[in-house]
């Protein structure tokens, strides 16, 4: 099954977000005794916390990750894109490299790439493929491990923290649903258009650990999956 990472725009500030409303078909009710959340993700502590947090149910949750030229090999592919994150689709277009066409795909499905000399590969649906020292959210910012996630914006805003309470209906072994569960997510990525949905958020997971990682148990997708969400 292919899941889709999330995009990232080429912004370097984040946009101002106005609040928004549950989405048709989700269900929030206030969970007791569950303290709220504090602390911040490095670049958005100026984001307000909710004061306590709702439980929601009916959730697609998927992960995305940075894919490693060096766990793949095969036939090659030459990229062309913009040397630096400071450019626009299809102006300032040089060659990139050539790299193993199916991290070149990769980098394509989940947004970043890192090559072989420490550099990351990037890729959105809006600037296409370009060179940088980091994976980037969607306002520009390095992604974090366990901690970064995507949604629509309409659905959840910018800021919004969750922690998935249940792991769902899917096929999930119990290693990973605990490991899934572990830690409080924070929004800070979009979906590239079209590929979100009303109860879907992606997490990221950091870089891929082998070659075979889209084969692995970790990249799963959780289904029917409850989620306790703090609204920025």
């Amino acid at each position: 099954m292919v899941r889709v990472g999330a995009t990232l725009l080429t912004v370097m500030a984040l946009a101002a977000c106005s609040p928004s409303t549950p989405s048709p078909g989700v269900t929030v009710s206030e969970t007791p005794g569950h303290p709220p959340q504090t602390g911040a993700l490095p670049g958005i502590s100026d984001v307000p916390v909710a004061a306590s947090p709702l439980t929601s149910t009916g959730w697609e949750v998927t992960v995305y990750y940075t894919a490693v030229a060096a766990l793949h090999s095969g036939a090659t592919q030459q990229v062309t894109g913009c040397p630096t994150i400071d450019c626009e689709k299809g102006r300032n277009q040089r060659d990139l490299g050539t790299f193993p066409a199916s991290f070149v795909k990769a980098v394509k499905d989940e947004g970043t790439g890192r090559v072989t000399d420490g550099r990351y590969l990037n890729w959105s649906y809006d600037t296409g493929y370009w060179m940088d020292t980091a994976p980037r959210d969607t306002a520009g910012r390095a992604l974090v491990p366990w901690v970064s996630a995507a949604a629509d914006s309409d659905v959840l805003r910018t800021g919004t923290r969750f922690s998935v309470l249940r792991c769902g209906t899917a096929s999930v072994t119990a290693a990973v649903c605990a490991k899934l569960k572990a830690p409080t997510w924070t929004i800070v990525d979009e979906f590239t258009p079209g590929m979100g949905g009303s109860k879907h958020v992606d997490v990221y997971i950091g870089e891929e650990t082998g070659a075979n990682f889209t084969g692995s148990d970790l990249y799963t997708t959780l289904e029917g999956a409850t989620l306790s969400v703090l609204r920025a």
